[in-house]
């Protein structure tokens, strides 16, 4: 099972930006992270703001044990994860009516203006690497309420408050 290391843990809270000349790539290094309006932990990573990217965003959210994030959507930009550590539950689409297990090692895809909400019942801290269409990386990010349905997971605490 992977575990999160000292080395993550370093590289999640140390923030470094070296930015170059025009026309040339951008190193941004570890910088420190953020609390997102998803309930959940991010690390900043590329973005308009960190960057001048103009139409992605890309950074690590950690989501840990025993937690979950806010039912949310992204309207009008697609997103792109890659789960590096640990498993968690993503309930989605209309209603939050379906719900899928994502594991380290596995990718998933979020259409536009598709709801979701990630729920971590393991006991292992869930990274995951997380691309998407919004430079400005909050902007689109519609906060939803807990359906009636998943009234249970009010249990879990929200990640990030």
């Amino acid at each position: 099972m992977l575990r999160v290391s000292d080395v993550w843990e370093r590289a999640l809270h140390t923030p470094q930006m070296a930015i170059t000349a025009p026309g040339e790539v951008i190193i941004i290094r570890a910088a420190g992270n953020y609390e997102g309006k998803q309930g959940m932990s991010l690390a900043t990573g590329v973005s308009s703001r960190s960057a001048g990217a103009r139409a992605l965003c890309l950074h690590l959210v950690v989501i840990p044990p025993g937690t979950r994030g806010v039912p949310h959507m992204h309207d009008g930009h697609e997103s792109a994860i890659y789960t590096v550590s640990g498993e968690t539950e993503v309930w989605h689409g209309e209603g939050l009516r379906q719900c899928s297990v994502v594991k380290a090692g596995d990718f998933m895809y979020v259409p536009p203006g598709t709801p979701h909400l990630p729920v971590n019942r393991s006991d292992v801290t869930t990274i995951a690497v997380v691309a998407r269409t919004d430079p400005q990386e909050q902007e689109s990010v519609v906060t939803l309420s807990l359906p009636p349905h998943l009234a249970d997971l009010n249990e879990f605490p929200v990640a990030s408050p």
